[in-house]
Protein backbone atom coordinates (compact mmCIF):
# COMPACT_ATOMS: atom_id res chain seq x y z
CA UNK A 1 0.00 0.00 0.00
CA UNK A 2 1.34 3.41 -0.83
CA UNK A 3 0.99 5.67 1.65
CA UNK A 4 2.40 8.73 0.29
CA UNK A 5 0.91 12.28 1.20
CA UNK A 6 0.53 13.86 -2.06
CA UNK A 7 0.95 17.74 -1.72
CA UNK A 8 -2.52 19.78 -1.69
CA UNK A 9 -1.82 23.28 -1.90
CA UNK A 10 -3.25 26.69 -3.83
CA UNK A 11 -3.42 24.85 -7.20
CA UNK A 12 -4.85 21.88 -6.19
CA UNK A 13 -7.67 24.09 -4.08
CA UNK A 14 -8.28 25.94 -7.47
CA UNK A 15 -8.25 22.44 -9.28
CA UNK A 16 -11.50 21.34 -7.13
CA UNK A 17 -13.35 24.48 -6.01
CA UNK A 18 -12.56 27.40 -8.42
CA UNK A 19 -10.23 30.77 -7.81
CA UNK A 20 -9.69 32.00 -4.59
CA UNK A 21 -11.39 35.67 -4.81
CA UNK A 22 -11.25 38.47 -2.84
CA UNK A 23 -15.14 38.17 -1.68
CA UNK A 24 -14.35 34.48 -1.02
CA UNK A 25 -11.10 35.45 1.07
CA UNK A 26 -13.29 37.80 3.16
CA UNK A 27 -16.51 35.93 3.60
CA UNK A 28 -14.03 33.11 5.03
CA UNK A 29 -12.35 35.38 7.29
CA UNK A 30 -15.84 36.81 8.52
CA UNK A 31 -16.99 33.33 8.99
CA UNK A 32 -14.05 32.23 10.74
CA UNK A 33 -14.49 35.03 13.20
CA UNK A 34 -18.28 33.79 13.57
CA UNK A 35 -19.58 37.45 12.68
CA UNK A 36 -22.66 38.45 10.72
CA UNK A 37 -22.74 40.53 7.79
CA UNK A 38 -23.98 43.31 9.20
CA UNK A 39 -21.30 43.40 12.58
CA UNK A 40 -18.36 42.86 9.70
CA UNK A 41 -19.71 45.70 7.51
CA UNK A 42 -20.13 47.87 11.02
CA UNK A 43 -16.26 46.58 11.32
CA UNK A 44 -15.04 47.28 7.98
CA UNK A 45 -16.97 50.68 7.57
CA UNK A 46 -18.95 49.55 5.15
CA UNK A 47 -23.01 49.03 4.07
CA UNK A 48 -23.90 45.46 4.78
CA UNK A 49 -25.35 45.48 0.86
CA UNK A 50 -21.84 46.07 -0.44
CA UNK A 51 -20.35 43.53 2.32
CA UNK A 52 -22.82 41.14 0.22
CA UNK A 53 -21.78 42.23 -3.43
CA UNK A 54 -18.66 41.61 -2.26
CA UNK A 55 -18.96 38.49 -0.92
CA UNK A 56 -20.71 37.33 -3.83
CA UNK A 57 -18.32 38.54 -6.71
CA UNK A 58 -21.05 41.09 -7.94
CA UNK A 59 -18.71 44.03 -7.10
CA UNK A 60 -14.47 44.44 -6.92
CA UNK A 61 -13.61 46.89 -4.47
CA UNK A 62 -11.17 49.86 -5.60
CA UNK A 63 -6.95 49.09 -4.14
CA UNK A 64 -7.69 52.25 -1.74
CA UNK A 65 -10.98 50.28 -0.46
CA UNK A 66 -8.97 47.53 -0.19
CA UNK A 67 -6.19 48.70 1.48
CA UNK A 68 -8.73 50.07 4.43
CA UNK A 69 -10.43 46.41 5.02
CA UNK A 70 -6.33 45.13 5.41
CA UNK A 71 -5.64 47.79 8.04
CA UNK A 72 -8.99 47.30 9.73
CA UNK A 73 -8.18 43.29 9.40
CA UNK A 74 -4.55 43.74 10.62
CA UNK A 75 -3.10 41.86 7.86
CA UNK A 76 -1.12 42.24 5.18
CA UNK A 77 -2.05 44.88 2.43
CA UNK A 78 -0.39 43.35 -0.23
CA UNK A 79 -2.13 39.53 0.08
CA UNK A 80 -5.66 41.51 0.08
CA UNK A 81 -4.21 43.48 -3.35
CA UNK A 82 -3.31 40.67 -5.10
CA UNK A 83 -6.58 38.70 -4.38
CA UNK A 84 -8.34 41.98 -5.91
CA UNK A 85 -6.24 42.74 -8.66
CA UNK A 86 -6.58 38.89 -9.69
CA UNK A 87 -10.27 39.54 -9.64
CA UNK A 88 -10.13 42.65 -11.91
CA UNK A 89 -7.84 40.39 -14.46
CA UNK A 90 -10.19 37.67 -14.69
CA UNK A 91 -13.49 39.60 -14.71
CA UNK A 92 -11.77 41.09 -17.68
CA UNK A 93 -10.70 38.13 -19.30
CA UNK A 94 -7.20 38.84 -19.62
CA UNK A 95 -5.15 35.38 -18.52
CA UNK A 96 -2.25 36.80 -16.12
CA UNK A 97 -1.70 35.45 -13.04
CA UNK A 98 -0.24 37.73 -9.92
CA UNK A 99 1.24 36.13 -7.00
CA UNK A 100 -0.70 36.27 -4.18
CA UNK A 101 1.97 36.45 -1.31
Amino acid sequence: MNTKNKEYGSKELEKDFGPLTFGDALESYRLGEELSQKEFAHILGISPQSLCAIEKGRTIPTVKRVVKVARKLKMPEKTWIGLALQDLLRREKLNYKIKVA
